[in-house]
């Protein structure tokens, strides 16, 4: 009988701010020595970007730029290492698209829909990180307004469970706090034969 060989994983976290996804996303890169694709607009907020002195249609540019540095990164990590662990995933992008009120332009919305559920296929699993399980630090990079996190919360989770039901997903339970616990978690959730 032969054995084969495991395939690296393919893994995006997900969730509204302040859910631990970057605190995860590195624990599982360094957990299966696999790159770290970061969410590119944290960054960019970071180096100073002030999102409240954009104008409408740079934004809108700006949203689809960070969709299209993201799937780079991410498809080039699978490229050279097999896998990868995402800081979001490709429906993030959707959810912010519809958040920030861009659905109104109906053909380009639906182009983004098409290609952001294409471009969930390559994933092995998708974990959704519970909104409030953890006390919210506010940081100048994420709003503090709860409501807005739980807005986006079910909107992610609404758009994952109607448009890409063969995806595998992970709902991390809001008890599992424990870095080590949720790293764990994730294991016990990845198909067979992805390791």
């Amino acid at each position: 009988m032969t054995e084969t060989t495991p395939r690296r994983p393919r893994i995006a976290v997900t969730g509204s701010a302040g859910t631990g996804k970057t605190t995860l996303v590195d624990a599982l890169g360094r957990h299966f020595g696999l790159p770290v694709v970061p969410e590119h607009m944290r960054s960019r907020i970071e180096a100073g970007l002030d999102l409240h002195k954009l104008e409408w249609p740079q934004f809108r540019a700006l949203i689809r730029e960070l969709y299209d540095e993201h799937l780079a990164a991410r498809d080039a990590a699978i490229a050279e290492t097999g896998g990868a662990v995402t800081d979001r995933c490709p429906l993030d992008t959707l959810g912010f698209w519809l958040h920030y009120g861009f659905g109104s332009d109906e053909a380009e919305t639906d182009a983004l829909a098409a290609d952001a559920v294409a471009q969930m296929a390559p994933l092995d699993l998708v974990v959704i990180l519970p909104a409030g399980a953890i006390p919210f630090v506010t940081d100048g990079v994420r709003s503090p307004n709860r409501w807005l996190q739980i807005k986006f919360q079910i909107l992610i989770e609404g758009l994952l469970e109607r448009f890409t039901p063969d995806v595998p997903v992970l709902r991390m339970p809001a008890d599992v706090l424990d870095p080590q616990a949720r790293i764990d978690a994730v294991l016990a959730a990845l198909p067979e034969g992805v390791r």
